[in-house]
């Protein structure tokens, strides 16, 4: 049978399922249906291709995922595999201070974990992004740059992830490369697989070294989470939340949590928006492959409390794990509200990190070299830090407008952690009053590690 006609098939079948088990449900936000039949394809869109031009992969998809392009179908198989088998405890979650490090490379290893928890101006950690493998670091390739905006070319020469950008730039003799508020980088992930950061997390734990941060306003001891961010297809993610999970509830972890504030406590961020990897485009781009990771939160959820239940018995109770998406820059309108729509999303997603680094962006030197090394030689990276403050302002409010102005109570709950570009307490205040619950801080703790947390916190932050 020809392509055109498998194709053909695999539309009629949509629409029969989609017929007889669609449910409209009003909502503010316009719904994601993400049907591809000519009739509904907007002629301009890019984001749901015609039938003329689907891969094979999508033809695939559309033939055997019981998941993709039928949203009610998803929520019906969402609720059978999400049938509770044991308590599920799952609490709001704070951070206090409202001050976190994101997901870089100076949260690579266990000594920069530490200086990070022990900071008494920041309220939760975020270790650098791994994968279920360790990623493969060639430090003539990925590299990183501080840049001022208001020259437009690189003034400090490359760094690798152990240079400290502070000892590059306050050497410069010219006054005019004193203020490299922005970055460059073409990294890929952490040289540390994900199960290094669990032994690491257990090691905090069983050394009585997690003793949380003491609210100078009230007297009161908060507990620090530590925000693991990982990234992978869905298969890799169900693994990572399956070991936070069990790590959750191991009842070392249990038993440190039993003192007022102090404790491990993980939650689990997950990075779909890197834009440096070559040929793996961020899926957070693409709304209908993150269907694909929705399901596999759940799934996770799923096993894990059946196999509680089946070790334990079916009221033992299970400490959940709250899961966030690390989103990266959105430029328009439908990109932000494709993703608030995806059936299912106000279940899975506590959190939304805006955002991650603007992507294709290139940066010279002053005799017109590349500033950077990069996987293809190219030169071209993700850019951070100052440059990137007004998109961030943008994405926070947009998200925010949208989570609140919505019908669903579940997405109204959701919290942002608001990065790009912070690096004062004025900052700090724009992205705050736009919408962040909690404020990350990435190139200018790059430049000026933990300290900065103290100069941009002020009177939010706390004592160990």
């Amino acid at each position: 049978m020809s392509s055109s006609l498998e194709v053909a098939r695999g539309f009629r079948w949509i629409r029969r399922i989609r017929k007889k088990q669609e449910v409209k449900k009003p909502n503010t936000i316009k719904r994601c249906t993400t049907s591809i039949s000519r009739k509904e394809t907007h002629p301009t869109s890019r984001e749901h291709p015609p039938p003329s031009q689907l891969s094979p992969h999508w033809i695939k998809q559309l033939n055997h995922s019981p998941y993709i392009y039928t949203s009610s179908r998803l929520q019906t198989q969402n609720r059978k595999m999400t049938e509770p088998k044991s308590p599920y405890h799952l609490p709001p979650f704070s951070i206090s201070p409202p001050l976190v490090n994101s997901s870089n490379p100076w949260a690579s290893d266990e000594s920069q974990l530490l200086a990070l928890y022990q900071c008494p101006h920041t309220g939760a950690v975020t270790t650098r992004t791994s994968l279920l493998e360790a990623f493969s670091q060639d430090t003539s390739k990925h590299q990183h740059t501080f840049f001022s905006p208001q020259l437009g070319h690189s003034t400090i020469p490359s760094l690798h992830p152990d240079s400290k950008g502070e000892e590059s730039h306050t050497t410069a003799e010219n006054e005019e490369y004193q203020d490299p508020t922005s970055s460059l980088n073409t990294y890929g992930y952490s040289p540390h697989p994900f199960t290094q950061y669990l032994t690491w997390l257990r090691k905090f734990r069983d050394s009585n070294l997690l003793t949380g941060i003491l609210d100078p306003q009230t007297g009161v001891r908060k507990r620090k989470p530590f925000i693991i961010s990982t990234t992978g297809p869905p298969s890799e993610i169900h693994t990572h939340l399956t070991a936070l999970l069990t790590l959750q509830n191991e009842p070392l972890t249990l038993s440190s949590r039993q003192r007022e504030g102090e404790g491990l406590e993980v939650l689990l961020e997950i990075n779909l928006s890197c834009p440096n990897i070559p040929g793996k485009p961020p899926p957070a781009y693409h709304p209908p492959l993150l269907l694909e990771y929705l399901v596999a939160i759940e799934e996770a959820k799923s096993s894990f409390l059946a196999t509680r239940a089946k070790e334990r018995g079916d009221d033992a109770i299970s400490h959940g794990v709250h899961v966030g998406l690390k989103t990266p820059p959105f430029t328009y309108t439908t990109q932000f509200t494709s993703l608030l729509s995806l059936p299912g999303f106000s279940k899975s997603i506590s959190f939304i990190t805006a955002v991650n680094t603007l992507g294709g962006c290139l940066l010279l030197s002053s005799s017109g070299q590349n500033a950077l090394g990069s996987e293809n030689g190219w030169g071209i990276g993700g850019m951070a830090g100052s440059a990137l403050h007004p998109i961030a302002l943008g994405n926070v409010r947009t998200l925010r407008q949208l989570l609140d102005s919505d019908e669903d109570e579940g997405l109204k709950n959701i919290k942002i952690v608001g990065v790009g570009g912070v690096r004062d307490r004025a900052g700090f205040e724009r992205i705050r009053g736009v919408g962040a619950d909690v404020v990350g801080v990435g190139t200018e703790f790059g430049r000026g590690g933990v300290r900065v947390f103290g100069r941009i916190g002020g009177e939010e932050s706390g004592r160990l």
